[in-house]
């Protein structure tokens, strides 16, 4: 997030690259990259002749070559944004030639998304020091909520933990996904609100009670009353609660459980170091360790792999996704 904010900080500042190589398994980035210099490098007076968006399914190295060659007309610079390049794998390296000696009136971006290419080769090393190369990481789920506490400081709002929570639980690692609900709420909320699982309820359809977040925290407390309520409110709404995703973060849970028995030190502090997650939620392992012992936790990861096996279709019985659900959670709790 920094490096981006410095590519367009010097962007702004006049320092632009004849070629940008953008990759990796997070499209998002990339996509932002990409997006500025197609908004910002040109006036709309010149995008007209000196503004052109290639397609990698479409094109060949040669086709960019030749485009990239093109003197720009009554401009400084030309733009060629070559979008989904990733479609030319097999033959990507052969850019390096031009990546050598760019034309130094184009900024040629490639927009290389989902892999990457082998820094050992020669194209990787010629875009780099002619241009630059930014490689696009894919964030792990417990790294989400912290950016999207980053993000939406910068547009102007905070959000609580448990709203960031929900959104990273029902909208996964998608940063592309979270950004749209962001827009939703920067039209509807001013500036300097504060997010709240209400309102995350409110505005993009996320129950705050009957949610992932909220059955993964009953069953650590061992609410059993709470934990049947949210159970049968996802049998009947298997489309919105599917199974899968269910099982997955409670197996994530009771996995970061068993690690938290295996902590020297249980302070708040070491926790969320060692467990990689936000201070917050560090008392819900606290209580689920006091209800859980390892040797239960130990079991629980056992009944969690066998449910996830059932809930793809592997050796299951007949029992419908509600059911399977609450089988596996009246085992958790015994």
């Amino acid at each position: 997030m920094d490096e981006v904010k410095q590519i367009v900080t010097d962007i702004q500042g006049g320092d632009i690259k004849p070629i940008y190589f953008l990759m990796g398994e997070e499209p998002y980035y990339i996509d932002k990259i990409a997006g500025y210099i197609e908004k910002n490098v040109l006036t709309d007076d010149e995008k007209g002749f000196n503004q052109m968006v290639l397609y990698g399914k479409d094109v060949t190295i040669d086709d960019i070559v030749g485009n990239a060659k093109r003197y720009p007309m009554m401009a400084e610079k030309q733009v060629v944004i070559v979008k989904e390049a990733q479609h030319l794998s097999r033959t990507i390296e052969n850019l390096e030639a031009y990546a050598l000696n760019p034309q130094p009136t184009t900024v040629l971006v490639i927009c290389y998304k989902y892999k990457t290419i082998d820094k050992r080769k020669k194209l990787y090393k010629a875009a780099g020091k002619s241009g630059l190369v930014y490689e696009s990481k894919k964030l792990y789920e417990n790294q989400v909520s912290e950016w999207i506490r980053r993000v939406l400081a910068g547009k102007g709002y905070t959000i609580q933990p448990k709203a960031a929570q929900m959104l990273v639980e029902f909208l996964g690692t998608d940063l592309s996904k979270i950004d749209k609900e962001f827009e939703k709420l920067t039209i509807i909320l001013p500036k300097g609100t504060q997010i709240s699982p209400e309102v995350i309820e409110e505005n993009i359809g996320i129950s705050k009670d009957y949610n992932n977040f909220e059955l993964r925290k009953a069953i650590g407390e061992k609410d059993i009353l709470k934990a049947t309520r949210i159970i049968n409110y996802f049998a009947q709404n298997p489309k919105d609660n599917p199974i899968v995703m269910t099982v997955s973060l409670l197996y994530n849970f009771f996995s970061q459980l068993l690690q938290y028995h295996g902590l020297s030190d249980h302070t708040r502090a070491s926790v969320a170091s060692a467990l990689k997650i936000n201070p917050y939620f560090v008392g819900e392992y606290q209580t689920a360790a006091r209800n859980y012992p390892m040797k239960k936790v130990s079991a629980i990861v056992s009944y969690l792999r066998e449910a996830d096996i059932k809930s793809k279709g592997v050796g299951a019985s007949n029992l419908p996704p509600g059911d399977l659900l609450k089988e596996l959670v009246a085992k958790i709790l015994m």
